[in-house]
């Protein structure tokens, strides 16, 4: 026996992480909100979820900052990913829940309702977080372009059955969209601010044999506006 044999040290170098490690830490990218969009857009498509149950979780898509705030969102419905599909449910809890729950820190949402009519918002208004478009036999339309934006991420959630749903930004703003169509059309002409402080507007949508659209209003910006304003307010 080799009695000048010494216990093994520990080792300097650093620890590997453990499966105790939540994946869920991950800080989440845009691809990952993507698709957690094309995840709810498809429930929409298919009767799982109404659209206030939509606009709910596409809302805490695009604030969420990590896989954790993501997964709560598309756990209950098909397309989840497999390996947290398997996990025991288990209710939310804390910024988890504050960030999709009805009653939340989102607000009410100012709805704009046509049937048979038209409904136009426009000029010099404050946005509020949510708003919830729906024409049937009707016309929708939504200005935003002197529009005064009090947070960074404005939701427009739209439905059109038989009709028409417009949506008009500032050139430079963050402009994003997830939607469908059933013999209608849904189209958001994407934008990326340069200034990562700018307002970003996500517009989701569903058409039945209506048309929903969102785009840039070339000439029209934030700043030029605010700057206006603290002209005419003497600043």
């Amino acid at each position: 026996m080799d009695l000048q044999k010494q216990p093994p040290q520990p080792s300097d170098r650093p620890a590997r992480p453990t499966a105790a490690d939540p994946a869920g830490s991950l800080r989440a990218s845009d691809a990952d909100r993507d698709r957690t969009a094309d995840i709810l857009r498809d429930a929409l498509a298919e009767g799982r979820l109404d659209a206030e149950e939509h606009g709910e979780r596409i809302d805490a898509v695009y604030r969420a900052k990590t896989m954790a705030e993501l997964e709560p969102l598309v756990r209950d419905l098909p397309g989840a990913p497999a390996a947290r599909a398997a996990e025991p449910a288990r209710r939310p809890s804390g910024r988890e829940t504050a960030a999709y729950e009805p009653g939340g820190d989102n607000g009410p949402a100012e709805k704009l309702i046509a049937v048979l009519s038209s409904s136009t918002r426009k000029g010099r208004w404050r946005v509020g977080r949510r708003t919830q478009a729906v024409s049937v036999f009707g016309s929708v339309e939504i200005d935003l372009t002197e529009a005064v934006f009090t947070q960074r991420l404005t939701t427009i959630n739209a439905t059109s059955v038989f009709g028409n749903v417009e949506v008009r930004v500032p050139e430079n703003v963050t402009l994003r969209g997830t939607g469908s169509g059933v013999l209608g059309n849904f189209e958001v002409e994407s934008l990326e601010a340069v200034d990562p402080e700018a307002p970003v507007v996500v517009v989701n949508g569903f058409a039945v044999l209506g048309n929903i659209e969102a785009k840039a209003k070339r000439g029209k910006r934030v700043a030029d506006l605010h700057a206006r304003m603290r002209k005419h307010l003497g600043h």
